[in-house]
């Protein structure tokens, strides 16, 4: 007879319990089941069978001596005492995870999974290019990347970091600073040819302007001079256009198509300055009140930081450390 290794799932719960009888893991396995919504979604974030999921829940029931899941065909919910007893295994739990995950990145070489969450428009025109030479220095770290415009909150999707335009983080959160950015007005040299190059900021209620959609009829751009006096108000402008996107990368391929005059974050038109087929516009004016004036990197705060999200950010700041300077041959252009 071949003699079998005892599975731990089977074996009797006060053997499973912990120190003084306490049934750890069921409860941990309780949590997840909490977190997840079901025996089948549980069972595969623990990489158990799901009759071993729900022998464990049942023991923890006997041991406890009271039902703490309502069992359906689709789902389960937690009684009265199954809520109490997770919200007050949670903290301890999560203090756990953190001090295990402290242990790991004692290893000097940054490792694991980097869940990143980014703007479209930046992460596809700046941030995915500086990806592989991060990679590349650190073939141990994974970066799952998420494009998404929405303010997701980020301890409660996963996500270790996210870059943000934006003019600062919330108190629970921690932000570096990558860069200063600002916003420029941009034209294709096709649409100045037949329209003409605005002179003055006025001139732009005469042209068609390209803007991020707002919640009211009016649409005002706001500029300042660029060496203004420091009591100097801004000068608005109401302004008109046939297309409207709530993406900066949209609005700057149909100033590139001749439509009319994109106000774009600088990381956008950057680019298309660069090689000429896009214009700067009044560039003796800064365009105000539409973009955030820096790039940041922001996680939730905690006191422990992990290797993986240390090196990244660093890498970051280096890469990004410039800015977006724009070719100073097309700086130039209307003013007062």
């Amino acid at each position: 007879m071949i003699a079998r290794k005892p599975d731990a799932s089977r074996a009797p719960a006060a053997q499973r319990a912990g120190p003084g009888g306490m049934p750890w893991s069921h409860i941990h396995w309780l949590t997840v089941l909490a977190a997840q919504g079901s025996f089948s979604a549980a069972a595969r974030r623990l990489q158990v069978s799901k009759a071993a999921m729900s022998m464990h829940i049942a023991e923890l029931e006997r041991i406890a001596g009271v039902a703490l899941v309502l069992r359906t065909t689709r789902s389960v919910q937690l009684t009265e005492a199954g809520r109490q007893l997770v919200d007050a295994a949670a903290s301890a739990f999560a203090q756990i995870e953190q001090g295990f995950d402290g242990v790991k990145d004692l290893a000097t070489t940054p490792r694991g999974l980097l869940r990143v969450t980014a703007p479209v428009a930046f992460a596809r025109q700046q941030l995915v290019p500086r990806l592989p030479r991060f990679l590349g220095a650190h073939p141990q770290v994974r970066i799952e990347l998420d494009l998404s415009d929405r303010l997701v909150p980020l301890a409660q999707e996963g996500f270790d970091l996210a870059i943000r335009h934006s003019a600062g983080a919330p108190d629970t959160h921690v932000a570096w600073k990558l860069c200063t950015t600002r916003a420029i007005l941009a034209a294709s040299p096709g649409y100045l040819e037949r329209y003409g190059t605005p002179k003055t900021p006025e001139d732009l209620a005469h042209h068609a302007c390209l803007h991020y959609p707002r919640p009211r009829d009016a649409l005002v751009w706001h500029l300042v001079p660029r060496r203004r006096a420091a009591e100097a108000p801004p000068v608005s402008v109401a302004v008109t256009g046939a297309f409207a996107a709530n993406n900066s990368e949209a609005l700057r391929d149909a100033a590139l198509g001749g439509l009319g005059i994109a106000l774009l974050p600088d990381f956008s038109a950057h680019a298309a300055l660069a090689d000429g087929s896009l214009v700067r516009v009044l560039a003796a004016w800064n365009p105000v009140g539409t973009f955030a004036d820096q790039i940041l990197a922001i996680r939730p705060y905690s006191a422990h930081v992990p290797r993986a999200v240390q090196a990244f950010v660093v890498y970051l700041r280096e890469a990004f450390a410039g800015g977006f300077p724009l070719p100073e041959r097309l700086a130039t252009g209307g003013g007062r």
